[in-house]
């Protein structure tokens, strides 16, 4: 598998048995044998000490013992969480200041804070005490884990100044100081047990365990930088802060006033470097207008105030030793190739691989076996390799070639014009691509297939159960021979096959993505579907009559060509057919709800309150808009939820493309 194929099969595993747990503590209704789920959480324990880096903070492996707090309520929070615009240099800070001083004018100073890398925190006093700690959530609602905040220590359950607000929200950053970290991790493998990635992920995993004692046991850190009232009890952002020690919180102490931009520069600067002095993470600095009633006079866009923003310190990177590289055939059969690294610590991750991209990343970086190389570790999950220290590189040292034949199987690779990477062309016979293949096929988008998972299809490859997608619907043939496989007792197997029956009734865009045609993702496979009504009429299309849907084009309409051109495939659809799967698209699916979104484009984005993304997708379809994929000149409406990313949203004010919310969108419906 590839890292990406990795981490997507982590990701699966960890929501999969979070489910089950929630089922079994909270509804008390089980939904797997208690073997099969320790075989499981096995597995992901297992994947999680090869590739800490992807552990997840709410991962199944991290949740043991002792008093349990079945759930968390979902609680909404009193002022939104808004989340910071982000940027990386001097010139986008020039540009908010030079914003600024046109709304407010010259006199005004800002606060410069560290941006502390771990988990946001909203804490609610009411008459001194305190009665709720939340998460950030989503930004308008989090999940109140009051009990596991009262176990950190620097957090007052009581104040003892009687002289505060009567009730008051005050924000901050749950953490881990990396000595801790450290100690822990060390205690962990020394026992044999799954190390942390790093002290963020540890902050918020250990703050939504439901253990309280394990908890407590974890020596968690807060500092508190944000005050919250239903009166303006304070002028200054600086004031509230000094009066916030006051009152017993843990306010930092390396926060700044600044009279300029000029002054904003030099502390971002200084902490560039002066970071690493310290004992917790720190990933940026946080820049705020110093007074409320500038501050309310700035106001806020759709996503953020207007008179703050975040700096963020760009990637950490390191040096180490390329051991080897690797290549890994994906489902498609392009073969990526990976880097083998001497192990080395890189923002708090052990690091081992990193990705390689493609044949042109190899050539572009002129590597060689042994080279000391430059890894970094950015805003991407997975490192990568940046440069190579060619002083060190060794005399006879051997040049990474790319393979001219495919690892799995031996077929020679192929490359079409105009793109980066090499495929293996035999993806009826190569051992990754047939299993790829299956495993996408009865994924969450596509047929959503219960009782089956990734590492079942693996073993049933192995097995000679399943060869193809067709064969899936034959094993109900084969129920004595799955009963002599570990693992599979009579309860699982009649519920993977209640699961592939049911399967047979998903529509034609579903069955259409699940084929895994390249290209063809979940939109444009019901595009297809609905641009050709069914499988015959797709099968036979020519270029011009592909090219003429809605969004199809010639990249597409070539691959979809050149798969219905393979007569394997042709056969298995056939026998798919056979099965009873859904090959046309229903009339009562493709007719329109209305016309009112009719020549309307939108790009989703971001988090929303009553709906998901999905759902508002088919929303607009069927009400005549269009979905994009990204943001550009012929987008009408950029529909903006919580937690969107300050790419799109500063794209889309250069373009001065309206943002609209949810309720926006359901107006425009009425």
């Amino acid at each position: 598998m590839s890292l990406f194929d990795i981490k997507d099969k982590m990701d699966a595993l960890v929501k999969e048995l979070n489910q089950h747990s929630y089922n079994y503590y909270v509804l008390a209704m089980p939904t797997i044998a208690d073997y099969e789920f320790d075989k499981k959480l096995e597995e992901l324990s297992k994947l999680e000490k090869e590739h800490p880096e992807f552990a997840d903070a709410d991962s199944p492996t991290l949740k043991v013992g002792g008093e349990i707090t079945k759930t968390f309520t979902t609680v909404k929070h009193r002022w939104p969480m808004l989340s910071l615009g982000n940027t990386y240099n001097e010139q986008d800070l020039r540009d908010f200041d030079e914003r600024v001083r046109k709304t407010i004018g010259e006199s005004f100073e800002y606060v410069c804070e560290l941006k502390f890398d771990g988990l946001s925190i909203s804490l609610t006093y009411e008459d001194t005490r305190l009665v709720r700690a939340v998460t950030r959530g989503d930004g308008t609602k989090g999940d109140d884990v009051t009990t596991n905040v009262k176990t950190i220590n620097n957090i007052p359950h009581k104040l003892k100044n009687e002289e505060v607000p009567p009730l008051f929200e005050i924000r901050g950053e749950i953490f881990m100081h990396r000595a801790a970290f450290e100690r822990l991790n060390k205690e962990r493998e020394e026992l044999g047990e799954i190390q942390y990635a790093n002290p963020r992920n540890f902050a918020a995993g250990t703050v939504k365990m439901q253990d309280s004692k394990e908890v407590a046991r974890r020596p968690l850190d807060c500092f508190l930088y944000s005050l919250n009232t239903d009166k303006n009890y304070f002028k200054t952002h600086w004031e509230s802060l000094q009066t916030l020690k006051s009152w017993g919180f843990n306010v930092s102490g390396n926060s700044k006033l600044a009279g300029s931009i000029d002054e904003v520069l030099v502390f971002i600067k200084q902490w560039e470097t002066e970071r690493f002095k310290l004992s917790y993470d720190i990933d940026g600095i946080v820049i705020k207008v110093n007074s409320y009633a500038q501050q309310q006079e700035l106001g806020f866009t759709a996503k953020s105030p207007r008179w703050a923003i975040s700096f963020k310190f760009k990637a950490e990177e390191v040096e180490t030793i390329l051991e080897k590289v690797t290549y890994q055939v994906g489902r498609t059969g392009a073969v990526t190739p990976v880097a083998n690294l001497k192990p080395v610590q890189l923002a708090g991750t052990t690091v081992k691989r990193a990705t390689l991209h493609n044949a042109n990343e190899i050539e572009r970086l002129d590597l060689y076996e042994g080279d000391s190389v430059f890894v970094e570790k950015g805003g991407e999950i997975i490192p990568k390799i940046i440069n190579v220290n060619m002083d060190k590189r060794k005399a006879g040292a051997l040049k990474i070639i790319y393979p001219t034949v495919c690892p799995e199987c031996q077929s020679e690779l192929i490359r079409k014009e105009g793109e980066v990477a090499f495929y293996c062309p035999n993806d009826e016979a190569c051992p990754p691509q047939i299993v790829g293949k299956i495993q996408h096929f009865i994924g969450r988008k596509a047929m959503n297939i219960d009782g089956l998972g990734d590492e079942t299809i693996e073993t049933f490859y192995q097995k000679g159960l399943v060869k193809h997608i067709s064969d899936l619907y034959t094993l109900h043939e084969k129920a004595e021979e799955l009963k002599t496989l570990e693992r599979f007792g009579e309860r699982s197997i009649e519920n993977m096959l209640k699961g592939i029956e049911q399967s047979k009734q998903m529509p034609f865009e579903k069955v259409l993505f699940g084929l895994g045609i390249r290209y063809v993702g979940e939109t444009v496979a019901k595009k297809l579907a609905f641009g050709t009504k069914n499988i015959d009429k797709l099968s036979i299309a020519s270029l011009e009559e592909l090219t003429a849907i809605d969004e199809i084009g010639q990249r597409i309409a070539e691959s979809i060509i050149e798969y219905f051109g393979n007569p394997e495939h042709l056969h298995q659809i056939g026998l798919l057919k056979s099965y009873g799967l859904q090959f046309e698209a229903i009339e009562n699916e493709i007719a329109l709800q209305s016309d009112k979104l009719t020549g309307k484009t939108f790009v989703i984005s971001g988090v929303f309150e009553n709906y998901s993304r999905e759902e508002l997708k088919d929303l607009i379809e069927s009400n005549g808009g269009k979905i994009l994929s990204g943001i550009s000149a012929k987008l009408n409406y950029l529909l903006a939820g919580d937690n969107m990313g300050p790419s799109k949203l500063d794209k889309a004010k250069k373009l001065n493309i309206p943002l609209i919310a949810e309720g926006d969108l359901l107006e425009m419906l009425k």
